[in-house]
């Protein structure tokens, strides 16, 4: 754990990063990170919301992984949602941060296939992902206090909605209770990550994973919005407003709270949970058939747990991720069970596969 930042500034003071924002203004900029093939400028859209009150710097950033377009709706509304007149602080809106790889939508960037996610800091003279990373980070995230880094599953599988934290810091721990997602996945997270980087740097930083690339959702994206509210309200940025609790919560350490389950053989994988992500242990998730269906393997709960994250594409090979299961028990446990049986639980699968694209 690093040693964290000074204070947040009490008193406005101007956002520089090659320009000034003063306090009081809202700036949308095109921040050039990079150039293309024919020279031109690769831009970052940044909005920057500098309040008339001083308070922290939070950033927001979306679009680390180009076809990943929830966070990346979440970071427009809230650039659209506040004026200067409401913040106590600064907003820094990171639009889409891998400009390339959002052009492609696609994960990584176009050129050299590298993920924008194992690259900050970055380097000045480096290849092109960590040019743009090392730019970004400098000129933006490390002015800043704290930051929410908004991302969705890859192709072919989902996620529930989630926040990963560094459980171990208090105050990415902090962060990551204002959030107020039910889950929190314990994780000091991946050499290179934004998130890694920032909190190293102490910038309490957390990732928050919503539902799947490739698609806008608005159930997830509303719920996320409600918890950069939480957020705001928590570090005073809105000074006044309420900090969210989301009923129950669930937070897992390094330990085996949580696991991937993979397949063993290969085939055709029918998933079998559901509606409602909660699955208890000896409970069958999945089964995995030939094309002959003469051979059937079925792929069973270790213990009582959630479904946070699961296979879409039904075709696996031995090793492929099925799900990925995190543990409940106790009073987590029977307060799910309360909100499924008077209807209130709000799980991904609750109502069917449409729950997602509603």
């Amino acid at each position: 754990m690093s040693d964290p930042k000074s204070a947040p500034r009490s008193e406005p003071e101007p956002f520089r990063y090659d320009a000034e924002v003063e306090p009081g203004e809202k700036r949308h900029v095109r921040y050039e990170i990079g150039e293309t093939y024919l020279g031109d400028p690769i831009e970052m859209p940044v909005t920057i919301i500098n309040g008339k009150g001083g308070g922290p710097t939070l950033f927001l950033s979306a679009g680390i992984h180009g076809d990943e377009l929830n966070g990346v709706k979440v970071v427009q509304e809230v650039a659209d949602r506040y004026s200067p007149a409401e913040i106590h602080g600064t907003l820094v809106c990171l639009h889409v941060c891998n400009v390339p790889a959002y052009e492609a939508q696609r994960r990584d960037t176009p050129i050299y296939d590298q993920d924008m996610n194992r690259s900050f800091p970055g380097k000045e003279r480096s290849n092109t992902t960590e040019r743009m990373a090392n730019r970004i980070y400098r000129r933006f995230v490390a002015q800043c206090d704290l930051g929410l880094d908004f991302h969705t599953s890859t192709r072919n599988r989902t996620t529930i909605y989630h926040a990963r934290a560094d459980l171990d810091d208090p105050g990415v721990r902090r962060l990551a209770r204002a959030f107020a997602t039910n889950v929190v996945l314990y994780g000091t997270g991946d050499q290179g990550s934004l998130r890694s980087t920032a909190t190293a740097d102490g910038i309490p930083t957390v990732t928050v994973e919503m539902g799947r690339a490739h698609r806008f959702q608005p159930v997830l994206i509303e719920k996320a919005l409600e918890g950069v509210e939480s957020v705001l309200a928590e570090y005073e940025l809105t000074p006044g407003q309420a900090v969210h609790w989301p009923g129950w919560y669930q937070s897992t350490a390094a330990d085996s709270t949580k696991r991937w389950l993979r397949a063993d053989t290969g085939g055709l994988v029918e998933m079998e949970w559901g509606p409602y992500p909660l699955v208890y242990e000896g409970e069958t998730i999945c089964t995995i058939t030939n094309h002959f269906k003469t051979e059937e393997h079925a792929v069973e709960a270790p213990f009582d747990g959630l479904i946070v994250g699961a296979l879409e594409n039904p075709v696996a090979a031995p090793g492929h991720p099925l799900c990925h299961i995190v543990r409940v028990e106790g009073t987590t446990l029977d307060e799910i069970e309360r909100e499924i049986e008077i209807g209130e639980f709000d799980g991904y699968r609750s109502h069917g596969d449409l729950w997602a694209d509603d």
